[in-house]
């Protein structure tokens, strides 16, 4: 049993919040206790409830109910001149007409498509850059495929009500898990969206800058519980957790986080694996980014193993190749 008394705020208002997870048969029950005197006890009962008959395995995204039981694949457009994979950086229209559809072939249930690097280091854009490169991607994308499913990678709540509310976008991938603006949580709880809430420390820029830990799982874990709780209270139950492997962690921190993976079902929610051709791969193999698919693939495979329920991935194909032989090995 996890056990935690956090202290945090939402719309100004304080909550002691007594949050346990209790971990039987496989299934996660959340028990929240709240004492002030701003909520009463209908109020925290209805949340529990809520929350109790959410399907973990279970997202809307635009309407429509995706099942996560058997994983999905996450394919990654970017629309950025400095990613760190120079192969998934679509700068014309027909490269990324090119690229989705290629995607969409190979079997991506997601198109997670970003206007702003977030590889270590990477240089701070304005909102109105980042907005003007994702509108002119996702303007093709959705000429083409109207039904595809898009989510977009974005820390700017301001980003966020933008994409949502001007082409529809189902789901916002945010690298900081609300840290990097306030607003956020409030936001997604306005636009009505699904959220992957990530973990990370600091800025892309000065993430590799904070990375002591006394304990990497249970410091993550811990952190993303909070965040998670906070997000219940304002009414958004389609989340994704991630644990941000790459962000701000070291490579041994980072192969820590994949080996206790199944520690993070204890969220009760999906479970999403970032693992593609990063340098925790290409560092241990003396290789770079170009040749890591052999590792992301193994990678992969743990990830899945250990309850990841979607890949976010360069390579589709292959990684759909990889879900396919792990749900053929849940059947024996």
């Amino acid at each position: 049993m996890f056990h935690y008394n956090n202290l945090f705020s939402t719309k100004n208002v304080y909550f002691d919040l007594k949050f346990s997870i209790i971990s039987y048969s496989n299934v996660s029950i959340a028990i929240f206790s709240y004492f002030c005197n701003c909520i009463n006890i209908t109020q925290s009962l209805l949340i529990f409830f809520k929350i109790m008959r959410t399907n973990s395995l279970q997202l809307n995204l635009n309407s429509r109910l995706v099942d996560l039981s058997t994983p999905v694949v996450m394919g990654i457009v970017n629309v950025t001149p400095d990613s760190f994979f120079e192969g998934n950086r679509f700068m014309s229209h027909k490269a990324i007409l090119k690229g989705v559809e290629t995607m969409i072939r190979d079997g991506a249930g997601i198109i997670d498509i970003g206007g702003y690097s977030t590889r270590p280091n990477a240089e701070m854009i304005s909102q109105d850059e980042e907005i003007r490169r994702l509108s002119e991607g996702l303007e093709v994308i959705l000429k083409s495929f109207p039904d595809v499913v898009v989510s977009v990678d974005t820390f700017r709540s301001g980003v966020a009500r933008h994409v949502v509310k001007n082409y529809g976008v189902a789901m916002i991938n945010d690298v900081s898990g609300g840290t990097l603006d306030d607003l956020m949580f409030e936001t997604i709880a306005e636009l009505r969206v699904a959220y992957v809430l990530m973990h990370m420390r600091g800025t892309p820029k000065t993430m590799q800058n904070n990375l002591i830990y006394e304990d990497v799982v249970s410091e993550v874990l811990h952190s993303l519980e909070k965040r998670l709780a906070q997000l219940h209270l304002f009414g958004v139950n389609d989340v994704v957790v991630d644990p941000g492997f790459g962000f701000a962690k070291t490579i041994e921190q980072n192969y820590k986080l994949l080996n206790k993976l199944p520690y993070f079902k204890e969220l009760n929610v999906p479970l999403l694996a970032g693992l593609s051709r990063k340098s925790m791969l290409t560092k241990v193999l003396g290789i770079d980014a170009t040749e890591a698919l052999n590792a992301t693939t193994a990678a992969n495979m743990l990830a899945l193993v250990g309850g990841a329920s979607i890949l976010r991935v360069h390579d589709v194909k292959e990684a759909m190749q990889t879900v396919n032989i792990y749900k053929k090995y849940l059947e024996e």
